[in-house]
């Protein structure tokens, strides 16, 4: 799949993480993943997978090193909580300031996501494999980006989970401006919701989380309504906290549990 691709070398991995950098063919460049395997995993097969994914102006990095999502993995794996499991962190393509996860005229970031990201994490991690099971989640525009292809491609995800999510490009407005007009506008690429409502006899378990000082309260309180409405089951709550890096590094426990249940079962 890849022209090129470079993987960081074992004797250098700190706390489990390792580093990717492959030439994507559907974003035409080179493109990095930050990836974490437990310890205890080293050997076995088929491990699964959760990819992570970031929000506006971040990178493949921002997970491990602004919310040490390493770190909540390994003690939940060593407490039992969660199975051994590998933890993808792509970057979004380092489009402007965030590509959203979804197509665009001459790059597709949707299609990097959901069909190169496990293809290099398989490439990199030998204890993974096609049949490696996959989970997705993300926060703010990963959030966007996590509700959205898990709705849009049913059979792809096991599980799905968003922290403090935008649900619609509309939110990406005064973050993106003018530039927004690159990303593609078809329905299913403009909110969380229309894929939803396409594929809502097929979707995989999912939830969504949201501070109630955050400025997104309002849109996720919208798309629990709507959704319930609609008779589509999920799950939705609000805790304390806003927008930022400490509610999120609290609250990834929340997205790897619903995982850890959804794996077990």
């Amino acid at each position: 799949m890849f022209k090129t691709v470079e993987i960081s070398d074992a004797r250098f991995a700190v706390e489990g993480l390792r580093y990717v950098t492959v030439h994507s063919p559907a974003l035409a460049q080179r493109v990095d993943l930050t990836l974490w395997v437990p310890e205890c995993a080293v050997g076995q097969s088929h491990l699964p997978v959760v990819i992570l994914l970031h929000g506006v102006y971040g990178s493949h990095w921002a997970w491990a090193f602004k919310g040490g999502a390493h770190r909540t993995a390994a003690s939940m794996v060593r407490s039992g909580e969660i199975p051994p499991l590998v933890l993808a962190m792509p970057s979004d393509g380092l489009w402007d300031q965030g590509s959203g996860y979804v197509p665009h005229a001459t790059q597709d970031f949707e299609r990097w996501i959901v069909e190169e990201v496990p293809a290099a994490t398989q490439r990199a991690v030998a204890e993974t494999s096609e049949q490696s099971t996959m989970c997705l989640a993300g926060l703010s525009m990963g959030g966007f980006g996590a509700l959205r292809l898990g709705a849009k491609y049913p059979g792809r995800f096991r599980a799905v989970s968003a922290h403090s999510a935008a649900t619609d490009q509309d939110q990406f407005k005064t973050l993106i401006g003018e530039r927004l007009s690159a990303w593609s506008d078809r329905e299913s690429d403009r909110s969380v919701l229309a894929p939803m409502l396409q594929n809502r006899d097929r979707l995989p378990p999912f939830r969504f989380d949201c501070g109630v000082d955050d400025f997104l309260i309002g849109p996720n309180r919208e798309l629990h309504r709507d959704l319930t409405a609609a008779g589509i089951p999920h799950s939705y709550e609000e805790f304390p906290g806003a927008h930022t890096w400490s509610y999120w590094e609290l609250h990834l426990r929340d997205s790897l549990r619903f995982f850890g249940a959804r794996l077990a079962a």
